[in-house]
């Protein structure tokens, strides 16, 4: 079974639990920034990304990550996959545990950073790749996608919202740099593509 498979299938048991089961687990698990840098509770940088505030939210992020991480997994092999996806837990997290860390009424959950990461992944190895978006009939090269998903991400951020386009923006950059720092060739295969190289 593909990791991301079982990524999927964890963050659909998780979050099912914890929004219909056992209200404790969304309790302990989110992140809540005041509480890790007080009572060292750190292992919400992960737990917070299992667990989402709902089916929309859980559905969203396992679609995205359905249809870019398999291609992505193969590409650049599981242990490689399965390092990305929860490093960028982390990172994805580190923007909010800074910003909100002396807020003791923020609180953050969800998989979106570190989705975030591999669907960056996937643009920076597949830059003319088209994605399609609904109700958009054509598909967007993948490099210009992610172009403007991160300008629509800063300029959304700065707006008060549930969002929380700080870890957005902090998975898709990690996304670029993991592959750039650990996967070998990256860079060459991105100039290759464009003919660059």
């Amino acid at each position: 079974m593909s990791v991301t498979l079982i990524l999927i299938a964890a963050n659909v048991v998780v979050s099912l639990v914890a929004l219909y089961a056992l209200p404790q687990v969304f309790e302990k698990g989110m992140m809540m920034p005041y509480r890790v840098v007080r009572e060292n509770t750190w292992y919400e940088l992960i737990s917070s990304g299992f667990i989402h505030a709902g089916i929309g939210h859980l559905f969203l992020n396992m679609f995205v990550l359905f249809f870019f991480g398999p291609v992505l997994e193969q590409s650049i092999g599981r242990e490689h996959f399965i390092a990305l996806y929860l490093s960028a837990l982390v990172v994805s997290s580190l923007p909010s545990l800074f910003q909100h860390k002396d807020n003791p009424d923020f609180a953050t959950v969800g998989a979106s950073g570190a989705v975030e990461s591999v669907l960056f992944g996937f643009i920076l190895l597949f830059p003319l790749s088209p994605i399609y978006i609904m109700f958009i009939p054509f598909g967007i090269p993948a490099i210009i996608f992610g172009a403007l998903f991160l300008v629509y991400s800063v300029f959304a951020s700065k707006r008060e919202g549930k969002i929380n386009h700080e870890a957005h923006i902090a998975g898709a950059v990690w996304g670029f740099l993991y592959l750039i720092i650990f996967v070998p060739n990256t860079i060459d295969h991105f100039l290759s593509v464009f003919g660059l190289l």
